[in-house]
């Protein structure tokens, strides 16, 4: 589905990915792990058209899309849930949502669509008409993943979805995702909780120094002596 080959990515004089190349499968769920700065989050930016690459190619689908706009990603069918939520404050729960939807046309596929996500997350229902700055920390969370599927991605990618958030929230926010890939749709997840995130990847990708250092299924990346010592604790 996603395939990137020696892409390149930096900020000024700042190179954040040195010819990474990397593979999301249709149906996965694919972790990237590492450290802070090691490239996870500019990985994400770069699919998401936040950030030109230097060079490399990336497609999507068969499609090159290195270098384009953000809303033809989206409209590819690409959505990014970001780090720290980023929703927007002063608008309404709902408006938030149909924000999500900015790129579709029919209000009646929409509206089913907000519904649906109302059904998921009761508590986006009974604030539907308060400002998204005056939630919770979790309610954020719960509303930056509805606002993403709000686009009906056939990819979403998550980027640090349990920073801040309280312990119990966390597990819902996971069990979300695995329930997200679980229904169909692709997800690609940078996580600070290595384990949590190698316990229910299909894949995992280790990136240290803006380069990709190891690969494999989450369950063997577990079993990896480097992994545990630097990452894991063990």
């Amino acid at each position: 589905m996603l395939e990137i080959r020696d892409m390149v990515c930096g900020y000024g004089g700042v190179t954040a990915l040195r010819g990474i190349s990397l593979q999301v499968n249709a149906g996965q769920l694919v972790a990237l792990i590492g450290a802070n700065g090691a490239g996870k989050s500019t990985t994400l930016r770069a699919i998401s058209g936040l950030v030109v690459p230097r060079s490399g190619s990336m497609r999507f689908e068969g499609e090159e899309i290195a270098g384009v706009s953000p809303p033809r990603v989206v409209a590819a069918g690409i959505a990014h849930c970001p780090e720290g939520r980023k929703v927007f404050p002063h608008m309404t729960v709902e408006e938030n949502l149909d924000m999500g939807a900015y790129l579709r046309t029919k209000s009646s596929e929409i509206a089913a669509d907000r519904d649906r996500i109302y059904g998921e997350f009761p508590r986006l229902a009974e604030r539907r008409k308060q400002a998204a700055g005056t939630l919770s920390g979790g309610e954020q969370q719960m509303l930056a993943i509805g606002r993403a599927l709000m686009s009906r991605p056939r990819l979403i990618m998550f980027d640090e979805p349990s920073l801040g958030l309280a312990p119990n929230i966390v597990e819902r926010t996971f069990a979300i995702i695995r329930g997200i890939r679980d229904a169909g749709t692709t997800v690609l997840l940078v996580e600070q909780n290595a384990f949590a995130a190698l316990e229910m990847c299909d894949h995992a990708y280790l990136l240290e120094g803006g380069r990709i250092v190891l690969s494999g299924p989450g369950a063997e990346m577990i079993e990896n002596e480097h992994v545990r010592k630097a990452y894991l604790g063990g």
